[in-house]
Order: C-alpha cells, then structure tokens, then sequence
C-alpha cells in the first residue's frame, strides 16, 4: 500500500526583527531602503526572485528499480510446440523401441569408428550461445530485453531444465555407451546448448536471424561431439534438445507474470520544494518535503 508523509520546516531568512517604521527610516536605522517607494519596490523584487525560485525548484527523485519501459512480450504459439515435441517424442519412443535402439547403435558406429582421440569442446561449446547474448550487448548491439530481463528469463529456463533432465536422469536409468554409468537420457549438454541456442534466438531474431542460426548450429556441434566423445545415443541427444528448446520458450512465456507479481518493485519518490512567506515583519522561506 502506498503512503505518503509530508513535513514542513520553517527556515527563517532574517531572525532579526525588521523595523520598517517611517522613524527608522528617518534616523537611517535601515539605509537599504531610502524612501517608502523604494522600500515596496524593493520588497517586491525580493519576493518576485523567491517565488521564481520557488517556480524552479529541484524535485529530487530516488528510485531503487529500472525505469519501467514498455516491454515486448512472447505470447503463447501452440505451433511452437510443434519442433521440440517431434523431438521429445523421438527420445522417449527410442527407450523401448528396438527399431530405435538399433538405429541408434548404428549411429554410434559410424560416428566413432576409427576414433582415437575425444574432444571435450562439447564441455564449453555448451555455453556459448548464452555468452553470446552478453558479449553482443557488451559490444553495444542490444537485444530484445535488458540485462535484468533476460538474466531472469535465462535463469528460469536454466532452472526449469535442469529439474526436467535431473529427474529423468534419475527414472529412467539409461547406461551410456561407453559403459561409464547409467545416467544417459537425456543428454544435460545438448539440452543446455540448445536452451542457450533458443534464448539467443529469442532476443536477436530481429535483429539478424543469423545469430540465431549460428547459436543452433553450435547446439547441434555439442549435441554431435556427445555422441562422437561416446557419452549418449542418438534419442538422448533428441531429448536433450527437445527440452532445451521448450523450457526456453515456456520462461518466454510466464516472464510477463513474474515480472509483474515477483520482480516489480515500485519507484520511491521524494519531492522537495522552497516557499518563500514574509509576515510583515519577517521574511523566511518555508521548505515543504514529500516522501512516497
């Protein structure tokens, strides 16, 4: 609930008390003004530059959130579903389909024959796209979303994608190809790769869709080097896609909501302002502050 508390304070200019009498005037107690013409003359002036300087006067402002712009939001398509779908579906048809398991078994021959050495760039290529995002901002080419806004946005994802591969991870129980342990579906590395590869999309599709292209051809790089490194099948790799690329999406979508209910705080304003009053006998400005 927003309240709002004023306080007044009373700075006197001159605490000494003014004689303005004709007599002092007379014995020169008050040389400044020489004759009562002068003086009003005089008194007006000093009241015209206070109330100019009352017209002027600074409204200071505090806030403690970023400045409310209007913002572009993802609605919801179904028709986005439509790609991380077939892929899931694809995954999660291959754990008991022997067509699948054989399919994926030739894959892993032809992609690691003749292999002698692994390389691990699938550990960092990962990330990439993500980087991307911030390295294109750092260098002054600005996105969809500020920095706070696709922080939140990239972190939900990244939550969101982590539960979803960790607890199929722990159910389904696939052992990898290269017999290392029994954690293979779906594939943590691709889904991240792909869930960076869909937010770069995301905040520079309009701007060139050539970032977006680029950052799903390195997810599909990290999604081959993990079966080429001998680490997961085909499906595992499908699956790890699938929901990289959902789960980025689905922050997209329920960001106008938390930004709305969670991440929004209000602007706090104060509003300082001088009034400047003479009583006839005393000139002193009064300063009026308003915290909300």
């Amino acid at each position: 609930m927003r309240t709002e508390k004023s306080y007044r304070m009373t700075i006197p200019i001159m605490m000494q008390r003014i004689d303005i009498t004709k007599k002092a005037v007379l014995q020169n107690a008050l040389p400044f003004f020489k004759t009562s013409g002068t003086m009003k003359s005089k008194l007006i002036a000093l009241l015209l530059f206070l109330s100019v300087n009352t017209v002027f006067s600074q409204e200071v402002t505090k806030t403690d959130s970023i400045v409310p712009i209007k913002k572009e939001v993802l609605k919801f398509d179904y028709k986005a579903l439509i790609i991380p779908s077939a892929l899931m579906a694809y995954g999660i048809i291959g754990i008991e389909s022997d067509g699948l398991k054989g399919f994926n078994a030739n894959i892993r021959e032809e992609v690691t024959e003749d292999i002698d050495d692994r390389f691990t760039v699938d550990d960092f290529s990962q990330y990439a796209p993500a980087v991307a995002v911030y390295g294109l901002n750092i260098f002054g080419i600005e996105g969809r979303n500020n920095f706070k806004d696709r922080t939140i946005i990239m972190g939900t994802s990244y939550l969101l994608m982590g539960t979803w591969v960790t607890v199929m991870k722990k159910t389904t129980r696939i052992e990898r190809p290269d017999k290392s342990s029994f954690n293979s579906f779906p594939s943590g590395h691709t889904a991240t790769a792909f869930a960076c590869a869909e937010f770069l999309w995301q905040e520079y599709k309009d701007v060139s869709i050539w970032y977006g292209i680029s950052g799903y051809a390195v997810a599909a790089g990290t999604g081959f080097f993990r079966i080429y490194n001998d680490k997961h099948w085909l499906t595992d790799v499908a699956m790890g896609a699938g929901i990289g690329i959902l789960t980025t999406k689905i922050a997209y979508w329920v960001f106008p909501l938390m930004d709305k209910y969670i991440f929004t705080k209000k602007e706090k304003r104060t509003t300082a302002m001088v009034a400047p009053f003479y009583n006839g006998k005393q000139l002193g400005a009064g300063i009026l502050v308003n915290f909300n």
